[in-house]
């Protein structure tokens, strides 16, 4: 009975969020005739994403029902549902949200030629139960004012003693920073991880705090020296208005590690719910999120790295620099995320 009222509702609540209550197709142009649906549930909040699905749909004639919520929230929800939950895809940000999905049971594998064709071994779980289909990199900023910091080239320099004092950071439970430090677990193993966070941790400024947003603002205002952010952050101050562009002015950028493993990335990506009771329509649209129009959202609407290999980011995206991205695929990631949060808990790092 509990799994029933779950279905139950979860349908009630996909009507209500669903694009048309008409269920025609929503957007310019001729509308195709409806050929089905597919049930989104996404952790994803840009305004971009409501074009992604109204062009999904003049594109297939498929409608796009959606249920949006964090991740952690979505994931509970589609395991209470169980064998009766609507859900398709499970759309979120950062592979260690991704992780947690496949180790709650509740992706299936998808293998797609189209999928493997256009997007990089290492933005692909092994097995196909998730896909990433934007990125963004994490990197060093610091205070232009106060200078370059000269000989800062990787994140391990970020434990070096000189920065005392000097660095702004958000807190350990943040993904980010978890994503992070797992993959340094995966590079370099615990030991040095930690050593590198109780390195880091005894070069704080301040105890962490704040977001992105307010990390770049602190490192603009000389509050901090340094911080690490990812980068659609800051190239949304790049692409803002005259105040927005005086804070990107005054924060300069540092890829790490360009010598060696390269910047650490991290995705948007989806999977296949196992449960799906549209899988067609669902491995459609992962496939059509994956072609040059969808990928121009993400990157044009919410200053994302394009996932398709050989599509370019916006202007103020490359304004940022080149860089060489960690090729370390993303389900090791997700795979130290448990032991991250012990080493972040025993270095002190808040």
């Amino acid at each position: 009975m509990k799994q029933l009222l779950f279905a139950i509702l979860a349908v009630l609540g996909l009507a209500a969020c669903s694009p048309s209550e008409t269920g025609e197709p929503q957007g310019k142009g001729a509308a195709a005739p409806i050929t089905g649906e597919v049930n989104i549930y996404s952790s994803r909040h840009y305004d971009t994403d409501l074009a992604l699905y109204e062009d999904f749909t003049r594109e297939t004639g498929i409608k796009v029902n959606r249920i949006e919520a964090e991740a952690d929230a979505l994931i509970e929800r589609i395991k209470a549902e169980g064998e009766f939950s609507p859900a398709d895809l499970l759309i979120t940000v950062d592979a260690g949200r991704l992780w947690r999905a496949e180790q709650a049971g509740i992706l299936a594998p998808v293998d797609s030629a189209v999928l493997k064709e256009r997007l990089p071994a290492h933005l692909r779980h092994p097995e196909g139960k998730w896909f990433g289909l934007s990125t963004r990199a994490r990197i060093i900023i610091y205070n232009k004012a106060a200078g370059v910091p000269e000989g800062l080239k990787t994140y391990a320099d970020l434990a070096d003693p000189r920065w005392k004092g000097q660095i702004c950071m958000r807190s350990s439970s943040n993904i980010y920073n978890i994503s992070l430090l797992s993959s340094i677990i995966a590079h370099k193993g615990p030991a040095a991880a930690e050593q590198w966070a109780k390195g880091v941790v005894a070069n704080f400024r301040q105890p962490p705090q704040g977001n992105d947003t307010a990390m770049i603002e602190a490192v603009a205002a000389g509050q901090c020296r340094l911080s690490l952010v990812n980068t659609y952050y800051l190239a949304r101050y790049a692409g803002g208005d005259a105040k927005a562009k005086a804070i990107y002015d005054k924060v300069g950028v540092i890829f790490p590690d360009q010598d060696g493993t390269g910047t650490h990335v991290n995705v948007s990506g989806a999977g296949l719910v196992k449960t799906a009771p549209n899988r067609a329509n669902a491995i459609r649209f992962l496939e059509y999120l994956t072609s040059e129009s969808a990928q121009r959202y993400f990157a044009d609407g919410n200053n994302e790295y394009p996932a398709v290999i050989g599509l370019k980011p916006n202007a103020a995206v490359a304004g940022l620099g080149a860089f060489k991205p960690d090729p370390l695929n993303l389900a090791e990631i997700g795979r130290h995320q448990a032991e991250a949060v012990k080493i972040f808990d025993k270095a002190g790092w808040n």
